[in-house]
């Protein structure tokens, strides 16, 4: 076990080698080794790092490790250095190859190998190569974020409980432990503002206090993360995981003695195994040190924690049903009241916050609830966390003020919306929630603003959408998303849903007619005030904003028996400007259905007849448009 005073020692020993100071003397290397990261292949590259600098003699003077998501996820694999007093230099796009140089060239030279920074790589940017950025700390898509939730992740290694300590890990729970009381803790907490970070925003500390005063027993209580992501297009809290999991683990641990409870669930899906691999490590290192277990800090404060991995049910991120599921039954919801935090896990008190909710509790420990609540609006304090993906410039991870409009995070942070096209819609709160239209882009983001338009915070999945997008489309997409994870318990939702799927599908194959419009927002509102859980109450979401704001796209489908987006195949057709064909028959020869042939007419200043497309024929699979070099296939 260690003790306060030996964790200081840690810190003291440890902090100087994550950021090097000026006075120190060694080179620190961080190459991203989260799941982005690897999938892009970052582990040949640490390899190749660790070689070279051995290789080149090096080894006393330069360090290299891996760290989690740096954010930047678009330009994976991205490798760090951090040189003592000076700002450091970001490499992106890495391979092997670029890997030896930056050895040979940076580390062993001392130049910047300037054309693999991030500034002569960012997309759009390529008139600022003379001055472009070095550093990722001075590019606008970092330069705008507020770190909370995500300060460690892409700074240190979340295998080494030493450098966490080096960051003020576990300072807050020594603090709770030594200096406030269970209610202290709590009132903390509340003042902050902090809501739920998982999609419904409940004041946290409302949530902890209930646990604490509603039941008063003395019996059991238990602590449980949610970690079970499952919207499309989501990862903030695997990031979290994978680069910062002791984090979640302090934060229990304080929400533990806040509640009075000495056992924690961790509920993740297994399809997250870089995640769970590093909470185990974590675990480990933690009761190693003795800062979960018995008797934490001599305090007589006992706290435990166990992972239970989900299967990849999206109902499962409801917390009744997750619960029910962490008992070895069925996922499932159920009704309430009775809330978990007086009849949750195995019928005992129980609260149940995400993983980005608890990555905030710590800072504000020791920073206080006044910092925290200084950042946001009135309603919705602290920074909010997003996936940003979809028809975007900039994808990856980006940590913002609550209240930061919608605009600046796509046209500033994102860099807007690529290859000229224009924005059309963002979704947020994936499939519960909405699609917010190109003339709200300046509603400022928080929980109140965002139902307001409706729409939701949800975990925080960012997809943004251009002029190519089909509303309907996008629609169904979501729709046949919930129908799939329903879990059949109760009815609105298990048959509700599946029949607005036959209405969307039936438009969508251009046999729709205008009561179905009707019979579509009728279903959808039923759904909503039935269902028994969030999944059914919100999975309607993406079809009542879309018809809300884009309802000419479906009049367009049923009434014109057109797509707008020209996205729905049913309704596409393909056609040759006979004025542009050249007759050079690219089209023809690569036509997977022999539905193009030539026509008797030839088009002035060509040699050759024109061709033509036999609609019967037609699959619809593009390819004629792909090969044509002319522009003279057209989709309508």
């Amino acid at each position: 076990m260690k003790s306060l005073a030996e964790l200081v020692l840690i810190k003291e020993k440890m902090k100087d080698q994550i950021i090097p100071s000026a006075g120190s003397d060694e080179i620190r290397v961080v190459v991203g080794l989260a799941t982005c990261g690897i999938a892009a292949g970052a582990r040949p590259v640490l390899s190749t790092l660790l070689e070279g600098v051995e290789k080149a003699d090096l080894g006393d003077k330069v360090s290299v490790t891996q760290t989690g998501c740096i954010g930047i996820c678009q330009y994976e694999p991205v490798v760090e250095v951090y040189e003592p007093g000076k700002d450091k230099i970001t490499y992106v796009k890495m391979t092997a190859e670029k890997a030896a140089r930056v050895v040979e060239e940076h580390l062993k030279g001392g130049k910047v190998v300037t054309e693999y920074t991030i500034g002569n790589n960012l997309v759009g940017q390529a008139e600022k190569k003379d001055n472009a950025p070095d550093s990722l700390n001075d590019v606008i898509f970092y330069e705008k974020q507020t770190r909370v939730a995500l300060r460690n992740c892409g700074v240190i290694n979340p295998e080494v409980i030493d450098e966490y300590i080096a960051r003020d890990g576990y300072a807050a729970l020594a603090k709770v432990l030594t200096e406030m009381t269970p209610d202290e803790v709590i009132d903390t907490v509340l003042a902050s503002g902090l809501r739920g970070r998982g999609g419904a925003g409940f004041p946290t500390g409302k949530k902890w206090q209930l646990a604490r005063n509603l039941v008063k027993d003395g019996g059991k209580k238990y602590v449980c993360c949610n970690a079970d992501e499952g919207d499309p297009g989501a990862f903030m809290d695997r990031s979290v995981l994978e680069g910062d999991p002791h984090a979640v683990l302090e934060a229990m641990a304080i929400a533990g003695y806040a509640i009075g409870a000495d056992e924690g669930y961790i509920y993740v899906r297994a399809e997250y195994p870089i995640a769970i691999h590093r909470l185990e490590i974590a675990l480990n290192q933690a009761r190693q040190y003795g800062l979960l277990g018995k008797d934490i800090f001599g305090t007589g404060f006992n706290f435990d924690i166990s992972l239970r991995f989900g299967a990849g049910a999206f109902v499962c991120g409801e917390e009744t049903s997750l619960m029910t599921s962490i008992e070895g039954k069925r996922g499932e919801p159920r009704p309430r009241p009775p809330f978990p935090a007086v009849k949750g896990l195995f019928d005992r008190p129980t609260i149940l916050n995400n993983v980005e909710t608890y990555a905030n509790i710590a800072q504000i420990i020791l920073k206080g609830a006044d910092w925290f609540a200084s950042m946001g609006t009135e309603k919705s304090k602290g920074t909010k966390v997003f996936a940003l993906g979809g028809k975007i410039t900039n994808t990856g991870l980006v940590e913002i003020p609550m209240g930061t409009p919608l605009r600046e995070v796509i046209e500033v942070i994102g860099g807007g919306i690529p290859h000229g096209k224009k924005f059309k819609a963002a979704q947020t709160g994936g499939p519960s929630g909405g699609c917010i239209p190109a003339h709200l882009i300046d509603t400022p983001i928080d929980y109140d603003n965002l139902l307001a338009i409706g729409s939701m915070m949800g975990s925080g999945g960012l997809i943004v959408m251009d002029e190519d997008n089909c509303m309907v489309d996008i629609a169904r997409f979501f729709l046949d998303f919930t129908v799939d994870e329903s879990c059949g318990k109760c009815t609105p939702c298990r048959v509700g849903t599946k029949r607005m799927l036959e209405i969307l599908d039936k438009i969508i194959a251009g046999k729709g007619e205008l009561e179905d419009i009707d019979r579509l927002e009728e279903l959808a509102n039923y759904i909503k005030s039935a269902s028994l859980c969030g999944l059914g109450q919100t999975a309607p979401n993406p079809v009542i904003s879309t018809l809300r704001y884009f309802r000419d796209e479906y009049i367009a489908h049923v009434v014109d028996k057109k797509c707008p987006a020209g996205v729905c195949k049913s309704l596409l057709r393909y056609s040759i400007d006979k004025e542009k064909c050249i007759g050079c028959g690219m089209c023809a020869k690569n036509c997977p259905a022999d539905a193009i042939s030539k026509t008797d007419y030839t088009a002035p200043g060509h040699k050759l007849p024109s061709l033509a497309i036999d609609a019967a024929k037609c699959v619809k699979c593009g390819v004629c448009m792909q090969n044509c070099k002319f522009g003279a296939v057209e989709k309508k």
